[in-house]
């Protein structure tokens, strides 16, 4: 059995249609355990009650953008291990330079290919096969 499949994975987004790119996109990688957030604020509360192994967060949504959630997944030692890859459609390097200092293990800039976001997640977790 891939790695992939005993990872649990929470896909954080305000848009819909990238929650569901994400999705397809880690399913073809093996990925069965995967839950959806619109915000940083559900995705917390979601952690909260259910773990998560790594987070593919967007960066800019309403009410917690993807750096809250990243500084506050950082800021509770239950959840301070989880992997955490920043997903955005901006790659300017002051939001790379914050991501890091806040603790991301990884980047991903929209468009993203299925490649692209298989070599992000194995560069946190090793080889998924």
């Amino acid at each position: 059995m891939p790695a992939s499949a005993s990872i649990r994975v929470l896909v954080v987004d305000d848009q819909m249609t990238m929650r569901s790119l994400v999705r397809t996109g880690m399913q073809q990688l093996g990925f069965v355990d995967i839950a959806e957030a619109p915000d940083g604020e559900e995705a917390l509360r979601s952690m909260l009650t259910r773990p998560v192994h790594l987070v593919i967060s967007d960066y800019n949504m309403p009410k917690l953008d993807g750096l809250g959630l990243l500084r506050a997944i950082r800021g509770h030692p239950p959840l301070a291990k989880t992997a955490f890859i920043m997903l955005t459609g901006r790659a300017d390097k002051e939001l790379v330079q914050k991501a890091v200092q806040f603790g991301v293990n990884n980047y991903l800039v929209k468009p993203f290919t299925v490649t692209t976001l298989k070599e992000k997640i194995e560069a946190v977790f090793g080889k998924l096969t």
